[in-house]
């Protein structure tokens, strides 16, 4: 294993303000085969993965991104005097959730499979920087088309929306749940 090249890599993810991607990575670093920086990605993954680290390395929104571990989390939030993360509305959460799955989507779709007004969701999902308008739908009117933002990735914890459960998922856990109310 290149020691060398894990530790530059740590370097380049703690000063990136945003996760760090592979081509970035790559851009920065010039000729270093894939299979190397892929392997040394893995390892300072694992190095950060021991219990005695505060701190884990992490895919998100399509990089790497140095994050605290879940079990500090009390005391960081005490040394920032950060009270509980902002909780998302559950109209906000419905409607980015019908934007993460049937994106690119407008206001007037979203509504319609809600049954209800979406607009005030879609401004404090706007204000958020969860989602974001991407354009217009041809169609009368013009409306404003939606989609997801990478922010939405990293406050979710994904590394892609392909990492988002599948339909088949959702119904199975729904179901364990139903069973253990029961």
């Amino acid at each position: 294993m290149n020691e060398q090249l894990k530790a530059i890599l740590e370097v380049l993810i703690f000063i990136s303000q945003e996760p760090l991607t592979p081509d970035k990575m790559k851009e920065v670093l010039g000729e270093v085969p894939e299979e190397e920086l892929s392997s040394a990605l893995e390892a300072l993954q694992e190095d950060y993965a021991a219990s005695s680290r505060g701190i884990q390395l992490i895919q998100s929104a399509g990089g790497y991104t140095f994050v605290t571990k879940p079990e500090h989390d009390q005391w960081v939030r005490r040394l920032l005097q950060i009270e509980k993360k902002a909780k998302l509305s559950s109209a906000a959460l419905e409607t980015l959730s019908i934007i993460a799955y049937h994106q690119p989507i407008t206001q007037a779709e979203i509504s319609a499979i809600r049954g209800v007004d979406s607009t005030y969701s879609l401004k404090t999902l706007l204000q958020k920087k969860l989602i974001k308008i991407v354009g217009r739908k041809k169609a009368p009117g013009n409306p404003l088309i939606y989609r997801t933002t990478d922010k939405f990735l990293q406050y979710f914890g994904l590394n892609s929306l392909d990492d988002l459960p599948k339909e088949e998922e959702i119904a199975k856990i729904l179901e364990e749940e139903k069973q253990l109310l029961s």
